[in-house]
Order: C-alpha cells, then structure tokens, then sequence
C-alpha cells in the first residue's frame, strides 16, 4: 500500500491572529500545535517563526526554544521538522541559514528562485546565496526541501544538481496558486511533475494549493501519487465560508482523504524512509 506524507505548514510569515485568531503564532503555541498534528497524522511539520509584533522572522532563538520546547515538553514525538529559510523579505543572506548551522534540523527549504512576492516586493534567492545555502546543509546534514513556485525553479534544480550543489535523491515541494508564481490547477500539477520527471528522474516530490486552490492540489497530489502539504501558512479558511479552528482540521481532513482513496498515511519513520533521512 503507497504511502503519503502529510506535511503540516502550522504558520508561515502572513497569517495573523486578526486574519485567523487560531494562527499559532508564539514557540510555545507552535510547539503545541505541531505536536497535535502529530498526534493526527502529520509525519512533517514546516516551521516559520514570528516576533513580537507577529512579523515573519529568522531569529535563531525563536527557531532555537520552538525546537527546544519540542525535545522538552513532547519527548514522544518523532515528527521530522522541516526549518524555513525564508519567511522575512528583509533578512540577509546569513540570517536565513543561520538558525540551520545552530540545529541541524532534518530538512529545510531551499527556494530554488527569485520571483515577485504577493504583487507587493521582491523574493530574492540569488544563484550565491543558493550554493552557500547548499553547502552549509550539506555540512550540517540538512536534506532540501527544493520549493518551486514555477517550472523555471525546476530547471534551476536540475542545474544545481549537475553542478554538484545539491545530491539526488531530490525532494520538491510544488507550491501551487501563489501570487506571481504558477496558478494552482490539476493540468499545471501534472505539468510540474512531468517536469521533474524529465528533469529530475528519481525525485520525489510533494504540493500544495493556496487559497481556493487548495482542495484541487490536495486532491490531484493523492491521485498522481505525491505527497501533500497542509496547514495556516496556505490557507486560513477550511472552506470558502468557515475559518479553520486549527491546523489539525487541516491534517485530520488530509488523512482522511488519502484513506478514502485507498493509501496508508505515512508515520514520520516512513516519511524519512521515504526521503532518505537519517534522523
């Protein structure tokens, strides 16, 4: 029976308490919530961090007690933690992997590109921050999560990857339905993932789908055989007329749906067979 990982994105840098009051927005509101989704289905949690003002940051203390407070108050839980590298449009190249050189967590995102962001500034990852990017998870024995907002980012993978800068097997993380990257359908999933294919062979890979694309992505990401990511950094509203109560919502549904078509939710022990880790 296939197995399928669900990737819990508990917060992101956007959502705020006003937009959803159930956002976790504190290390120790996030920490609680990681483990609840643990505790639902979740085999991978992908963190961001905020500051007081609940503004995205890279503070390696916030990444520090979140991971601390996890080791410490839920000692049961194996879930693989996957560290942003981004989430502050303002940070510097050495602040984004700053908190990875600290912890060496398990898997970290890799944005592999620069794009325009939410009609509103620039995301930058410029091909030197990318080598350093890589060589320092490869020195701490951090696996990339090689986020793609386009098919060009893939392409930029597939360079990389020639170059030596990155090592197969490769994992991706189609993010779907952003502003300024590829809008989120079925037809532009299965393009993506053909893509890689072509590409990248050997790669697996994951999706996800903000806003009302959401449920499209969730599903065709099951049905062409990938993983999915769910969780309040995609989306606040668990349908279009009803704010999510909480992440879990997001990962029992998730967990429901693979069921429902005939997979096994994956534990975080599969998921880091499935993506070669070594925890």
């Amino acid at each position: 029976m296939k197995k399928t990982i669900i990737t819990v994105a508990t917060t992101g840098a956007w959502p705020k308490k006003k937009n959803n009051p159930n956002v976790p927005m504190t290390p120790a509101e996030i920490a609680a919530d990681v483990y609840d989704c643990w505790k639902a289905g979740a085999a991978v949690a992908h963190l961001h961090m905020r500051d007081e003002e609940g503004n995205g940051t890279m503070s390696t203390e916030k990444f520090s007690e979140t991971v601390k407070l996890m080791k410490e108050k839920y000692p049961d839980c194996d879930i693989v933690l996957n560290l942003t590298t981004s989430g502050d449009l303002n940070a510097t190249d050495e602040t984004r992997q700053a908190h990875i050189k600290a912890l060496h967590p398990e898997m970290a995102s890799f944005d592999c590109g620069s794009m325009n962001w939410m009609h509103s500034g620039l995301f930058i990852n410029h091909p030197k921050f990318l080598e350093q990017l890589a060589a320092s998870m490869q020195v701490c024995g951090v696996k990339p999560e090689i986020e793609c907002f386009d098919p060009g980012m893939i392409a930029n993978a597939a360079y990389y990857l020639k170059k030596g800068v990155i090592k197969a097997p490769l994992h991706f993380q189609f993010c779907m339905g952003c502003a300024n990257g590829i809008p989120g359908s079925l037809k532009n999933l299965l393009f993506m993932k053909e893509t890689m294919e072509m590409l990248c062979p050997e790669s697996t890979w994951s999706c996800f789908g903000v806003g009302h694309s959401a449920m499209e992505i969730l599903y065709a990401g099951i049905a062409l055989g990938g993983h999915v990511r769910v969780g309040m950094e995609d989306n606040v509203m668990y349908s279009s007329d009803k704010l999510a109560d909480s992440n879990v919502q997001f990962v029992e549904r998730a967990a429901r749906i693979i069921r429902e078509f005939g997979n096994e939710v994956a534990t975080p022990a599969d998921a880091r067979e499935i993506l070669g880790l070594k925890k």
